[in-house]
């Protein structure tokens, strides 16, 4: 506006002579004014926000913040224990237990017992030495409040007490009494038992002795903060799968766990004296062995002085499956991202499998076998010991000692050469199951390139049966698996267009546990299921690429429906077993029964809540109407009681424990018959409404 007010004055400075000349003054005046406000104004500002920005980029000695003693814990405790869900919880067990489990490895220790107490405590026993209960003269304190009020203090730092450890981080026992709202540890050594105890890991007494004893060892129990942790309630089947899996690691050890909670009560023994070898008789308990026992080895390492330096354990068994199951642990913490260890395993039965073939020209040089192929139908345990571990990540998770990776191959290539060599009858069985498996594997590639998908928004690629979202955030999009063209209708007439997609299946799919990838990839609906998702399967499986965060199963409430689902699960456990562990999978939880009272609508989850219902509120003038499928209901019903993020009730699929999960899959999905009738047998009872 200034500039085209400007622009009029000058071009009519010709006829207004002076007057021209007087306003053109007064307007500049004005001009000036308001130029001097405005500047007065945008000074103020700038001063303003250059006093926000230096605030903002302060950083001086006032800004540092000093966390002691065990604050940084309570602080951060994801930053020490990985997180605050029940992983965190019962991760703080585990600490405890591999403080005993480091006097076992020692010599010292013979039985651990865990306890589940009524009040919602855990108590941690064994029988070893005992924490010194001496007193530091550079702390002034007890080693045992030492201990246990500081991060990075212990036996395992450096020092001769444990050659040998898991808990190679030093925050072990200390995390739990920070992250514990109380914690009395026992102490049992030179005849005396020592006590002392703890809140939110400030110690509220010193150690002192309580009275004598003729046993030694070390006994703590804690009560777990509900301050810090979403729940505080214990998983006595969590902690039982991890504990005979230790157990297995430690032949001889002795691991007892019991549940003294109202209703709850139960307990169990865990004690191998074949330690690895049982290991894997039990992965493959249900399964159809390849050869006469298992293939076994352990080999230790010594330095100059003699002193053992590491070990390495080995035993595999292959089965008839298709599927590998391999788990490494190194100083009995379970590597689940595997390692140097587990790479120098691979890598040696490749070597071997292929050198065994092409020496006895059961393939030729140009060939050679995958690591793929050589490893279908594998069960193996590693298991390696060592001093100075190095581990990636605070959560262990992958061993990465260079020197593991030739060891282990060394050995590994001397023992399962020898046995290959002894026994050449079951050599040519092996190699010939892995030949079948390379055709196998060529044959699926073909089908598995239908089934891609080059780029997340060409949804020309997409299956004709599937109603996709309109959202392309994959985070926020999730697709719902249905069964049958009825139900199929009523989800895509009831969803929310914008995040929800339908995949109808016709029919069950195959069980992906009695066939082969490429016959897997052969069948309709698997296919439609893969590139809907747009990840790929087995090793190509590629989580970036998913394009929905949440797979829902939504089958019928009735046999059919649960046989349904679980060939799903047995489908993404064996080949898109990422989607379980990363939380994608769920369960639809659709009601059993409509209760209809006048113009109200009731829905039930459950013959509990059901009959919880008509307890307190009469049965006179309702109508029940029992849903036996998802296609009786309308649209709007499958959306409020099965779609409708606001109230639907969704049951989410965990890996908690995979061995277990394995073992069931392949007795209820697998080959043999009488597995499947035994489980029946045993388990009818359990079932009090059958739909026939």
């Amino acid at each position: 506006m200034e500039n085209e007010e400007t622009t009029n004055i000058q071009n009519n400075s010709a006829q207004n002579g002076e007057n021209v000349s007087a306003e053109s003054a007064n307007l500049s005046a004005a001009q000036n004014a308001a130029e001097s406000v405005d500047n007065a104004e945008n000074s103020a500002v700038e001063a303003a926000e250059r006093d926000q920005l230096t605030k903002s980029n302060k950083y001086d000695a006032s800004e540092i913040q000093v966390l002691e003693g065990l604050e940084p814990v309570r602080k951060r405790p994801g930053m020490y224990i990985g997180s605050t869900d029940s992983h965190g919880l019962h991760h703080l067990v585990q600490e405890v237990v591999d403080n005993s489990i480091d006097e076992a490895l020692a010599g010292y220790c013979t039985q651990i017992d865990v306890v589940i107490n009524e009040d919602g405590s855990c108590t941690v026993r064994d029988n070893g030495r005992g924490i010194p209960t001496g007193i530091i003269p550079k702390e002034g304190k007890s080693a045992v409040e030492v201990v246990l009020t500081k991060l990075h203090a212990g036996g395992k730092f450096g020092g001769e007490g444990y050659k040998i450890s898991g808990g190679l981080h030093g925050v072990g026992v200390s995390c739990v009494n920070a992250l514990s709202k109380k914690l009395v540890v026992d102490v049992y050594q030179g005849g005396k038992h020592h006590t002392m105890e703890f809140a939110r890991g400030r110690a509220l007494e010193p150690l002192h002795v309580l009275g004598s004893t003729d046993r030694t060892g070390t006994t703590v129990t804690f009560w777990p903060d509900d301050e810090i942790f979403e729940t505080i309630e214990f998983s006595y089947d969590n902690l039982k799968n991890r504990f005979r899996e230790i157990a297995f690691l430690n032949k001889g050890l002795v691991i007892t766990l019991e549940d003294k909670r109202a209703g709850q009560e139960r307990s169990d023994k865990f004690e191998f004296k074949g330690g690895i070898v049982e290991f894997v008789n039990f992965l493959n308990q249900n399964k159809q062995t390849l050869l006469s026992y298992p293939v076994y080895f352990n080999k230790f390492n010594h330095n100059e002085k003699g002193d053992v330096i590491n070990e390495v354990e080995v035993c595999f068994q292959y089965n008839d499956s298709y599927n590998e199951i391999i788990n490494s642990y190194a100083n009995n913490i379970n590597t689940e991202e595997g390692g140097t260890h587990l790479d120098g395993f691979k890598n040696a039965l490749t070597k071997v499998i292929n050198d065994y073939a092409v020496k006895n020209k059961l393939i030729k040089e140009s060939e050679k076998l995958s690591g793929e192929d050589c490893r279908e139908g594998i069960t193996a345990v590693i298991s390696v010991k060592l001093r100075e571990p190095q581990f990636e990540g605070q959560t262990k998770t992958k061993l990465g000692n260079s020197e593991m990776r030739t060891i282990v191959y060394k050995a590994m290539q001397e023992a399962f050469g020898d046995y290959l060599e002894e026994h050449p009858n079951e050599a040519r069985e092996l190699i010939m199951k892995s030949i079948t498996a390379q055709r196998a594997r060529d044959a699926a590639r073909n089908a598995r390139e239908l089934t891609r998908r080059k780029s997340v928004l060409e949804s020309t690629t997409l299956p004709g049966k599937l109603a996709d979202c309109s959202e392309r955030d994959s985070s926020l999009c999730e697709i719902y698996i249905v069964e049958g063209d009825s139900a199929g209708g009523s989800a895509k007439q009831g969803r929310d267009r914008r995040f929800q997609a339908i995949l109808p299946l016709r029919g069950k799919i195959l069980n992906v546990e009695k066939a082969r990838l490429n016959r897997i990839l052969e069948n309709a609906e698997i296919r439609a299921m893969i590139t809907a998702f747009g990840a790929g399967t087995g090793a190509d499986f590629d989580e970036s690429k998913l394009r929905y965060n949440k797979i829902i199963c939504m089958s019928d409430a009735d046999v059919d429906g649960s046989h349904i689902r679980i060939l799903l699960l047995t489908f993404f456990f064996r080949f898109m077993r990422p989607l379980i562990e990363n939380g994608h999978v769920y369960a639809a939880q659709p009601p059993l029964y409509k209760v209809s009272r006048g113009k109200e609508d009731l829905y039930f989850y459950t013959d509990e809540d059901l009959n919880k219902w008509f307890d307190e509120n009469g049965r006179k003038g309702t109508t029940l109407q029992r849903y036996k499928g998802l296609g009786e209901m309308n649209p709007e019903q499958l959306w409020e009681t099965t779609m409708n993020p606001e109230h639907r009730i969704l049951l989410k699929i965990t890996m908690e424990d995979a061995i277990e999960a394995d073992r069931v899959f392949t007795e209820l999905m697998g080959e043999d018959v009488d597995l499947r009738r035994k489980f029946i047998e045993e388990n009818a009872t359990l079932v009090t409404d059958l739909d026939v």
